[in-house]
This record gives C-alpha cells, sequence and structure tokens, in this order.
C-alpha cells in the first residue's frame, strides 16, 4: 500500500525523484497514466496490468467504457526508475496535469499520485471540509 504526502519538484528534464518508501515496489518498472482528477496515476507494472484486467470486464457495447480504457491506454507510458530512483515524466501528461517544478507525490492505495503542488493543495482543501462529515451517515 502506497501511502502519504511528500512534496518534490520536477527538474528541467521533466524527471521527479520517487519518495523513498515507494522505490522498492516500483523498481522493476512502472506505468504513469491520466487520472480523472488532471494528476497522474502511476502504478506497479503489475498493478497496472490488473486495472486493465478489470476494464475489460465492462461490456464493449457501453461508450464511455470503451471511451474510458482508451484514453487510458493512449495516455499510458512505462517508465522504469534509474538508480536514483528518478523517473521522467512524459511531456503529453506534464501537460495534462498542469505539472510546473513544485509537486505533490501522494499515495493513494495501490498507486501512486502526482499532482502539481498548487492544484493538490487547493483540491486538498476543498475535499478535507468534506472529508470531515463523509462517515455520517455511513452503515458501521
Amino acid at each position: 500500500m502506497f501511502l502519504g504526502e511528500h512534496p518534490h519538484t520536477l527538474d528541467a528534464k521533466g524527471r521527479v525523484i520517487l519518495p523513498a518508501r515507494f522505490r522498492e515496489r516500483l523498481a522493476s518498472g512502472l506505468v504513469f497514466a491520466p487520472a480523472q482528477d488532471r494528476c497522474i496515476d502511476v502504478f506497479p507494472l503489475t498493478g497496472f496490468e490488473r486495472r486493465v484486467e478489470e476494464l475489460r470486464a465492462l461490456p464493449r457495447e457501453d461508450e464511455r467504457a470503451r471511451a474510458y480504457l482508451r484514453i487510458l491506454l493512449a495516455g499510458a507510458q512505462e517508465e522504469k526508475p534509474d538508480a536514483q530512483g528518478r523517473v521522467t515524466i512524459p511531456p503529453r501528461l506534464r501537460s495534462y496535469a498542469g505539472l510546473d517544478r513544485e509537486l505533490v507525490v501522494n499515495g493513494a492505495d495501490e498507486r501512486v499520485e502526482i499532482w502539481d503542488r498548487a492544484t493538490w493543495e487547493s483540491y486538498r482543501e476543498r475535499a478535507e471540509d468534506a472529508f470531515a462529515t463523509l462517515d455520517r451517515g455511513f452503515d458501521r
């Protein structure tokens, strides 16, 4: 499980150093993919393969399911961290997520998310207000 919020910077070559605690699980390979909240999902290669298998089970007749899988796969790119734990974020995904120099790398259970820092802080501020009351009404 990937956990935590980690501020990082994007270098001039479009690289980011992965948090040390994430490196071992991503060392053998990872997949960058567009995420729905205008951030980038980073999956271990096997985790991405599982996600695609889940999506393949959706009905091919469903236009939304086809479009989702199409955009996900077209935007996905495999990468392998270098010896320092750096990965190069593809330019198209950097643009999609509006990444500037300042980033936040978040643990998100089975995947990692990469956010532009200002975008993440704005999102987190809005989401934290709602978070405080989310569990009210859930059956336990």
